[in-house]
């Protein structure tokens, strides 16, 4: 266990089993203070005083300048790895992009950390065997899966709601800020799962015909539907059919007063009507968020009201 409770800047691409399987259990059991970084987010030279610095897989090129002015000034150099990722002979086979990122950004640093005085973790008994000479560390995984209720928000768009997929991002990425039990769900292509892909907690849903998004809609688990309307000419003429879609997901929803649906929604019984001012966005979700006996109380009026349109 580290003595003074040190910070542990654990360096990753992205957020990964990697990390959240082996590297944070082990790191929180030894009493570090974890803060995640990405290969651009770089922390002064001042907050590394004391510190431990953890990269996994590979080592960026913007971090490995920062270590070598601050080497000795860290408490400990860390490099784990659950893939043979410093040998560059291991990736035979593998498809050539990938051999030559894990080259430029492992393999070819194999040299650079030993003379660094790094430490060398790693994820299996092989692995521990193979670099012997290196004293390597064995770190058993952990699982990281909690039986936690949490809330599921969502937005259903096509390719011609590319607008209102835009706008919902900062939204989204304060809510997934404030709120570590809520998740996004967003049905679209690459091009929304290349804008929304570093948020965490975030499932995108790649589209699919009618047939099987109604399917899609009968699965339990959505807690939130969101339905913007942006002011377009295109808009305008849009009927009101995310209130039938969201009651029938057994959500409720967060509708834009400007749309057509401010028409069929009664604020605060069926759903929630707000204005064009993200912050009310992200308040009113995190109203019915923190209250499921409400969004409970809206959904069977909302499926009351869907009973009275079907019933004529």
């Amino acid at each position: 266990m580290y003595d003074t409770a040190p910070r542990a800047f654990v360096v990753d691409e992205r957020p990964n089993p990697s990390t959240d399987f082996f590297v944070l259990p082990a790191l929180r059991a030894s009493g570090a203070k974890v803060v995640r970084c990405g290969f651009d987010c770089l922390p002064s030279s001042e907050a590394l005083d004391g510190a431990v610095v953890l990269f996994v897989r590979y080592v960026p090129k913007q971090w490995l300048r920062l270590v070598e002015s601050v080497r000795h000034r860290l408490q400990k150099l860390v490099f784990f790895m659950d893939d043979d990722v410093l040998d560059v002979r291991a990736s035979v086979g593998l498809p050539w992009r990938y051999r030559y990122k894990l080259a430029r950004l492992s393999s070819f640093r194999r040299g650079w950390l030993q003379k660094q005085r790094a430490e060398l973790w790693v994820s299996t008994p092989y692995l521990q065997q193979k670099y012997g000479s290196w004293r390597p560390k064995l770190v058993l995984p952990l699982p990281v899966y909690e039986a936690t209720v949490g809330c599921r928000v969502f937005y259903h768009g096509t390719a011609s709601h590319w607008a209102e997929i835009k706008w919902l991002y900062p939204i989204v990425e304060e809510l997934l800020r404030a709120e570590e039990s809520m998740s996004f769900e967003i049905v679209g292509g690459k091009r929304v799962y290349g804008l929304y892909r570093n948020l965490p907690r975030v499932t995108v849903v790649h589209p699919m015909q009618w047939h099987a998004y109604q399917a899609f809609l009968a699965t339990p688990g959505r807690d939130i539907g969101l339905a913007p309307f942006l002011n377009t000419a295109f808009n305008r003429g849009r009927s009101c059919t995310k209130f039938f879609d969201i009651t029938h997901c057994g959500a409720v929803g967060v509708y834009s007063s400007n749309s057509l649906c401010a028409d069929m929604v009664q604020d605060g019984v069926t759903g929630r009507l707000v204005g064009g001012d993200p912050d009310e966005w992200v308040r009113a979700v995190q109203a019915l968020a923190h209250d499921p006996d409400l969004r409970s109380a809206m959904y069977v009026k909302s499926l009351e009201q869907l009973q009275r349109l079907a019933a004529g």
